[in-house]
């Protein structure tokens, strides 16, 4: 009889082993199938470009955010914490996947570009745990990858990190297009979250709500000849915490 249950990490933990055991891709226990993901880097697979996100470029051309510390979680091969550091940026970026930091790695050396990185669950508290304040969170996904009761650690990170007045710069699979549908109650029946899920601008909205929305829409689709990655089955979405903002996380 198991009666180990003395804190919200340890539900945390209970939950999470109501999924399979490959659907447990977005904690340390992940690692080996990301490894295998990233390990064949000539695979057709949109993201392994070295191109950044085209609506994280409009931001930044725009003057929607400037530079200042950013953390890049889940930065996977570093496209995107590439382009923050060329476009003046100090960026501190995680990822679960040894594989993906290899190479993001060496593509920051060949572009000599300053970015620290680590490896490891961002969302976990502790030593080597990112410390803020920062400007800008990116996070081009990870977040539908996430169970449903993890928004909660990813709310609260938000929350402790990014400094009043900072921006949270989302990109997610977008409802209808990418991503699997079933409400957050059925995913823990079928004990899979079907590749990621997927997110209408309302539930967004209603996640993160606190924030204040100033864009969200879909992604630029970019020709295969483009600077930038594109891809319109994925939502964009740029949110600023306000001065004085108050918990997000419930």
């Amino acid at each position: 009889m198991d009666r180990n249950i003395r804190s919200v990490d340890d539900v945390m933990r209970l939950m999470d082993g109501l999924f399979a055991p490959d659907a447990d891709r977005w904690t340390e226990q992940g690692t080996d199938w990301w490894d295998g993901f990233y390990e064949v880097r000539s695979r057709p697979v949109p993201f392994f470009v070295a191109k950044p996100d085209e609506s994280l470029v409009s931001y930044v051309e725009r003057v929607l955010i400037i530079p200042g510390r950013a953390l890049d979680v889940g930065c996977g091969p570093g496209r995107n914490a590439l382009y923050l550091a060329s476009a003046g940026f100090e960026v501190d970026a995680v990822d679960l996947s040894p594989g993906a930091l290899a190479w993001a790695e060496e593509r920051a050396t060949e572009a000599g570009a300053d970015i620290r990185f680590r490896c490891g669950d961002v969302f976990a508290p502790g030593e080597g745990a990112p410390e803020g304040p920062y400007d800008l969170i990116h996070d081009s996904g990870c977040f539908h990858h996430l169970p449903p009761h993890r928004r909660v650690g990813y709310l609260a990170l938000v929350d402790r990190v990014l400094a009043p007045g900072g921006h949270l710069a989302l990109t997610c699979f977008a409802s209808g297009s990418m991503g699997s549908e079933l409400p957050d109650a059925e995913l823990y029946g079928t004990a899979e979250l079907h590749g990621g899920l997927a997110y209408t601008p309302e539930s967004l909205r209603l996640i993160f709500g606190e924030l204040e929305e100033v864009e969200l829409r879909r992604m630029r689709d970019e020709p295969a000849d483009s600077p930038r990655f594109g891809e319109d089955f994925l939502w964009t979405a740029l949110f600023r915490k306000p001065e004085g903002a108050g918990t997000l996380s419930r």
